[in-house]
This record gives C-alpha cells, sequence and structure tokens, in this order.
C-alpha cells in the first residue's frame, strides 16, 4: 500500500474518500474543513451541533457530498481532546479510517492534514500516520482460497498538506514510516503462518531472501555446524524434532570495524508443544506464535537496512522445534551449553532460555556495545503485565533506559522489572551450574536473569514478550492475530543510537 502526500484544495480533490480529522468538544471550524463545511451548506456543522459527531478518538461519521464537493463520500475522524493529542492517538486513529476505508469499498483514500500534527513534530505525525494507515489494515489471507467475502485491498492513501518547510519533513517521515511499518507486516505473516509451514528452515530461507533483498549479508549454520561450535543447549532442545534447527545470521553493514556494532537475538521456536513436559491441548494451536522474537528481529534487520542506519547491526535467530518423541530432551537432564555452563533441565516447556543461551554465547564475537533479546519467554509476564506492555530488564542502566525511552517513542510499552539477587538464587542447581528454571514466583524475572546468565560479557537487556505475541481482537493498528510487537520499539532505538 502507498502512504504519500501532495499539496492540494480539498474541495477540488477528486477521490473516492475523503477524512477531515477534528478535535473533541472543537465546533468553531477552520481551515480545510471550514472550507468544506461552507460547499456543503453546513452539513459539518448541522452534525457537530446536533451530537451526532463529537470528535472523540477514533469516532468517524460518513457524510456523502452530492457532487458539492469532487470527493464522493466525506469522513469525518475525531481526534479526541486537544490536549490529550498524541502520536499513537493519531497512529490508533489511522488504523481504524484504513478498515472503514476498506470496508466502504474505497482503494483510495486522502486525508486533510490541517489538525494532524498539532502539538507534533510533522515528520514524526507523518511517520505515525503510515505506520497506522498500514498496520490497521494489515490482513493474513495466505491460506483462504475463498475471497469472495472479502473487500479489495487498500492501493493508497494520500495525505494533502498545504505548501510550505514542512513538506518534505511529512514526506520523509510518511516513508519512513512505509519502510517500518511494512517490516512489521513482514513480522506479522510470518508469526500467522501456521507451524507446518513456518519450519525452522522457511525462517532461514526468509532471512536468505530478505539479504538477496535489501543487501544484508545473511549466514545459516545447519546442525553440524552448531556441534562444532559447541550450541549444544539449541541441539538439545531440538533433538526430539524432525526438523532440522537452523541457526540464522543476518548482518547489516558487514565487515564495517569503523561502525559500532549492536545485536538483536530473536527466539525462534517455529512450534512449542512443551516438549515432554507437554503443554495442555487447549490452546496448544497459539504456540505458532513462540517464534514471535525471531519474526521481529528479521522485521528488524529488514527495517534497519532500508533505513540505511549508519550502525553495525546484527539479527541472531536460533530456530527449532520443541516436541516430544524418543529423541527429545527430558525433565533432569543435564545439558552443556556453547558457554562451558551446565544447565539442569527442570522443565523441558522452559526451552526458549534454553536456546538463548547458546545464541547469547555467540553474540560475544562481534564485541557488541549492546545486545537485546526478544522471546516470548514466560506465561508469568502476561499474569504480571497482561496483553499492555513487555517486560524489560537488563544488566546495563543505560541500556534499559534507552529501551524505555524508545518504548515511549514507538507506542510499544515496556515495563521495567527488578533484578534483586533473591531472584537469582531460586536458579541454583545442586548438580549443575543453573537450573532452567525456579519456581513460579517471581517467573518472569527469574527467566530473564537466566538468559542473562549468558550475556555478561556485554551491555544486555531482555523484553519478555509473551503478553505481546498476537492479538485476540482487532484495536486501532492491531489487528486480530500476530502482532510484530518489537520491531518498532528496536528500530526506534536504533535510530535513537544512530
Amino acid at each position: 500500500m502507498k502512504v504519500t502526500t501532495i499539496t492540494g484544495d480539498v474541495q477540488e480533490i477528486v477521490t473516492e474518500l475523503l477524512v477531515l480529522p477534528l478535535f473533541e468538544g472543537e465546533t468553531q471550524l477552520a481551515g480545510d474543513i471550514e472550507a468544506v463545511d461552507r460547499a456543503l451548506a453546513g452539513g459539518v456543522s448541522d452534525l457537530l451541533a446536533s451530537g451526532d459527531f463529537r470528535g472523540k478518538a477514533e469516532e468517524m461519521a460518513l457524510l456523502y457530498s452530492r457532487g458539492m464537493v469532487p470527493a464522493r463520500r466525506l469522513l469525518l475522524l475525531g481526534l479526541g481532546k486537544r490536549d490529550e493529542y498524541a502520536l499513537d492517538t493519531l497512529r490508533r486513529a489511522a488504523g481504524v479510517v484504513a478498515r472503514r476505508a476498506r470496508d466502504l469499498g474505497a482503494t483510495h483514500y486522502h486525508i486533510a492534514a490541517d489538525s494532524l500534527w498539532a502539538g507534533l513534530e510533522p515528520a514524526a505525525a507523518a511517520q505515525a500516520l503510515a505506520e497506522g494507515t498500514i498496520l490497521g489494515g494489515y490482513r493474513f489471507l495466505a491460506h483462504k482460497t475463498d475471497l469472495s467475502g472479502e473487500k479489495p485491498a487498500l492501493e493508497s492513501c494520500t495525505l494533502l498538506a498545504p505548501e510550505g518547510d514542512e513538506f518534505s519533513a511529512l514526506s520523509q517521515g510518511l516513508a519512513d514510516g512505509v519502510i517500518i511499518a511494512e517490516a512489521v507486516c513482514q513480522a506479522r505473516d510470518l508469526i500467522n503462518q501456521p507451524g507446518n509451514h513456518c519450519t525452522p528452515t522457511l525462517l532461514a530461507r526468509t532471512a536468505q531472501t530478505l539479504a538477496a533483498e535489501t543487501g544484508l549479508h545473511c549466514e545459516v549454520l545447519d546442525r553440524e555446524q552448531m556441534t562444532q561450535l559447541g550450541m549444544t543447549a539449541l541441539l538439545a532442545v531440538a533433538q526430539g524434532s524432525a526438523e532440522p534447527p537452523q541457526f540464522i545470521i543476518l548482518e547489516h553493514n558487514a565487515g564495517r570495524d569503523d561502525l559500532p556494532t549492536y545485536v538483536v537475538v530473536g527466539k525462534g521456536l517455529t512450534f512449542d508443544s512443551g516438549g515432554i513436559s507437554i503443554k495442555p491441548s487447549d490452546g496448544m494451536e497459539a504456540m505458532k506464535y513462540d517464534m514471535a522474537g525471531a519474526a521481529a528481529t528479521l522485521g528488524t534487520l529488514r527495517a534497519v537496512a532500508k533505513l540505511n542506519l549508519p550502525l553495525h547491526v546484527v539479527g541472531l535467530v536460533p530456530a527449532t522445534e520443541n516436541l516430544p518423541s524418543g529423541q527429545a530432551y527430558k525433565p533432569g537432564d543435564v545439558i552443556k551449553s556453547m558457554s562451558g555452563l551446565t544447565i539442569e533441565v527442570i522443565s523441558t516447556d522452559a526451552e526458549g532460555r534454553v536456546i538463548l543461551a547458546d545464541a547469547l554465547t555467540y553474540a560475544n564475537r562481534f564485541q557488541p556495545k549492546g545486545v537485546v533479546d526478544l522471546a516470548t519467554l514466560t506465561g508469568a509476564c502476561v499474569v504480571a503485565l497482561g496483553h499492555v506492555a513487555c517486560g524489560l530488564l537488563g544488566n546495563n542502566g543505560e541500556l534499559v533506559t534507552a529501551l524505555k525511552q524508545a518504548a515511549e517513542q514507538s507506542g510499544e510499552r515496556a515495563w521495567e522489572l527488578p533484578t534483586y539477587k533473591e531472584y537469582a538464587e531460586q536458579l541454583k542447581s545442586d548438580i549443575a551450574d543453573i537450573k532452567n528454571v525456579g519456581g513460579r514466583p517471581g517467573g518472569t524475572i527469574t527467566g530473564g536473569l537466566f538468559v542473562g546468565k549468558f550475556a555478561q560479557n556485554y551491555p544486555w537487556a531482555h523484553l519478555d514478550i509473551a503478553g505481546m505475541m498476537d492479538s485476540d481482537k482487532t484495536d486501532g493498528y492491531w489487528v486480530k492475530g500476530g502482532m510484530g510487537f518489537g520491531v518498532r520499539l528496536l528500530v526506534q532505538w536504533l535510530r535513537n543510537l544512530s
């Protein structure tokens, strides 16, 4: 979908649908909306006066122009109260408009820009508009054969902006927003794929295709290469599945030793049955989403490449399935990690942290200035934070603070959790260096601290995105299914660094 901007007069634009944003409670019309209201002989004013439209956030009202203006239909869009207006308000509003436009059968529509960056920096507002538009209009139809009930796809959204100094900023903001949103959509596509389609091999092939398209450098390690490196923790999880594991390495600006290096690591469990510690059957189908961290990592590298950030950015994805079989690893086993630390397996369903252990050890070779892993790690995080924010912890205050700032800017929320030494006590093992489970109390924290045990040589932070892997409803720019959470947050963090 194209999201662009042009200069033009709203009274002259020919379009299937013209969107007119208004703030709540502001009945004194001005600018584009006042001009349209005059052309409609007070049609907008009458609607406001009647109370049928008040401008509440995401409220919409449809008017037909009857030839009084060239636009066939007019859609009033509420932005809420002016003093509460923020980037995420605009992002959400753009999402609901995109779906409404599609429901109306409009493949092309225009938005009047008068109010859209009130109190906001124009480029940031334009980026939020593009993100909300593309993300809100997202659909996953890859496995539907009967599309007779589906509306035509949206093809373009055009922002009608005034001439002036802000036009170039708006254009750049829209272009950046399209790149970032398309990267999120790629992540969503991967997350939504069922486990029989999105295997570790498909993740690897996706990374290779992405590299060919964007100039990223890609390397994929197979089982034999992982064995030579001593990735026995990852291989232990993989041994219960007939699907071969893959270890994916993507690099932006590979070989540039003049640039600082940052590493993103994504958990790539393409299906997680729990292994021998098998999960209940009810809801197990959702465990296809357990590779949401891997999908976000690939999406982040795609956006970083297309934005051409002046950083050396590495994406690492340990990818496997976790299934029960006669060869599967078992509760009580002791396995050796690539770092040399031994792990007592208390639960085979705590496998994500086990495969991350080897990936974070591998990250040492890049001598990174910062490493962030993101993983659908613990159900405890869903209990603690619900489906509103991810959990955040780390070993470096500056890095954690930078991620909190990026979360605020991107609208992808993160909540910092404590890392008191008492939590680490729960991971002590009688027969190995560390246990992979520390019990129910503080499960998100102990899970994160287990991962951090393998990231002690560099600044590190952990994002537990278990509550943000998918949405059970469509709301704002979120669409039911895989969310692609983490891409916008990490891209914002890396843009801030650059």
